[in-house]
């Protein structure tokens, strides 16, 4: 699978999102995921599941680094005790060593943000994590957070479909050797897959228009993306985007939709409780 360069880690530019997904359901899907080709798991603190992610890691019979495994600490856990706790007991849920990539999941106002970033380098340098990195960070915070990283910071993970025009982010974290993980990459709700953008490349290249989206995400310079799903047999549409390009008219037809939908992002975000 195709791999995203950024700032010393290599990425895989398809991964798996677990929000939402627990229990059994989970870890089965995990290690079906896994067999199937996919070496990106994403998960979070928040989302209840680190267990039963390790749990289909485990099953699944890769070695560990073959297995690009993500998590996050939560908004109320960035004071510096607090993340190194929030670190370790996923560690612990997760039972791995160390995590490839740790992220602060929210940026927390209350919490002053060199202490996190300082917990976060000192979570690298004692070996809880291989690489760190933000999530939803706009452009003025996530510039904040890198001149206070001693460490380089190899992700902003957002937000991130054709409804909504991430390019603000993107171009900051292109400028600072990062990758963009989408999460949400497919959208939810709406009609984005009737998008005639959409609708035609998906008949021009003999694809699904969730095929035709996800191809549009890895194939901008340095992004991930993280589709989650329920469905096993979703998960192999998912991964089979390798094998074929959009052109550039379909590329540029699908990024306006989210000018068309007057959803430029470079915000303050806020935490909520219903985000991946």
């Amino acid at each position: 699978m195709h791999k995203i360069e950024a700032n010393g880690a290599r990425i895989p530019a398809l991964g798996l999102g677990t929000w939402t997904l627990k229990g059994e359901d989970c870890a089965d899907l995990v290690a079906h995921a896994l067999d199937i080709g996919y070496r990106h798991l994403d998960t979070a603190g928040s989302y209840g599941n680190e267990a039963d992610v390790g749990e289909g890691l485990r099953r699944s019979g890769l070695a560990r680094d073959d297995v690009f495994v993500t998590t996050k600490v939560w908004w109320t856990d960035l004071a510096p005790a607090d993340f190194r706790r929030s670190a370790e007991e996923s560690l612990e849920r997760l039972k791995l060593d160390q995590v490839d990539l740790l992220l602060i999941h929210w940026p927390n106002p209350k919490v002053p943000l060199a202490e996190t970033i300082e917990a976060l380098n000192r979570a690298r340098a004692d070996g809880l994590a291989r690489h760190i990195g933000v999530s939803n960070f706009p452009t003025d915070l996530l510039a904040e957070a890198l001149s206070l990283s001693d460490a380089p910071l190899v992700a902003n993970q957002v937000e991130h479909h054709p409804y909504l025009d991430q390019s603000k982010v993107h171009a900051a974290c292109r400028k600072a050797g990062m990758a963009m993980t989408s999460y949400c990459p497919l959208a939810r709700g709406g009609d984005l897959f009737a998008e005639p953008a959409v609708a035609v490349a998906a008949k021009a290249h003999a694809k699904t228009p969730g095929q035709i989206v996800l191809r549009w995400h890895v194939q901008q310079d340095g992004v991930v993306a993280i589709p989650r799903t329920t469905r096993k047999e979703r998960l192999a549409e998912n991964i089979d985007i390798f094998d074929f390009a959009l052109t550039d008219t379909e590329m540029t037809a699908i990024s306006a939709l989210g000018v068309k939908n007057a959803r430029i992002c470079d915000f303050d975000f806020s935490p909520k409780w219903d985000t991946a």
